[in-house]
């Protein structure tokens, strides 16, 4: 009776001013999200018969046991000693621990509402260099945050980009950017607190890495 989909934020956009709500009309622009945004199109031009319910579900950033990617590559640099270099970008960004969406899927099987696009995201957005410090707290390692200007780093970034190594101007933007996700539809919809904040999950997360 119910079919649920995993879709993204960056089916909307890949730059977020302000927060990012399922009232943004959906302007994608990397390949990823625009295939996601296809996808969803697809899904909803079809009919949904009678007593079905079909819940496209856009959630951000998704960590949990065994993560890859920045969050790992963040990881690396503080366990190793090595400091973050990128202090002085002042941002917010939403997450997504495995635990909560698993929650959020649970009570729409369970309740069943309408049909609908939901975002999906931890209660509260926290910016990289409180992330950085959060690891440093959860493996009892010392973080170290340097505050470079961002010039240097975006020329970094420019240079990396042409030489076509790991650190680039797409690498920076994803560390550095604002991108913050309302979850208040799908937690009023559903009439749901989160099971965990932002910090248990990312804390549960960084723990799974040691």
């Amino acid at each position: 009776n119910v079919f649920i989909t995993l879709s993204s934020v960056k089916a909307v956009a890949d730059q977020v001013v302000g927060e990012l709500s399922e009232e943004v009309k959906p302007n994608p622009i990397t390949h990823y999200g625009k295939s996601k945004l296809l996808a969803e199109q697809y899904i909803l031009s079809k009919p949904i018969p009678e007593g079905k319910r079909v819940y496209i579900l856009r959630p951000c950033m998704i960590h949990g046991h065994g993560n890859k990617g920045n969050l790992n590559l963040l990881y690396q640099l503080v366990s190793k000693g090595i400091p973050y270099p990128l202090g002085s970008f002042e941002n917010k960004r939403s997450f997504l621990s495995i635990e909560n969406l698993c929650f959020v899927i649970e009570n729409l099987i369970s309740q069943q509402p309408g049909s609908g696009i939901y975002n999906v995201a931890d209660d509260e957005a926290i910016s990289t260099n409180e992330l950085v410090a959060l690891i440093g707290e959860a493996t009892g390692k010392l973080s170290k945050i340097w505050k470079l200007p961002k010039a240097i780093i975006q020329t970094l970034g420019k240079v990396g980009t042409s030489l076509h190594l790991p650190f680039n101007s797409e690498k920076l933007q994803k560390l550095t950017e604002n991108y913050v996700v309302s979850n208040a539809k799908i937690k009023t919809t559903l009439g749901i607190s989160l099971p965990i904040t932002t910090k248990e999950g990312l804390v549960k997360t960084i723990q799974s890495f040691q």
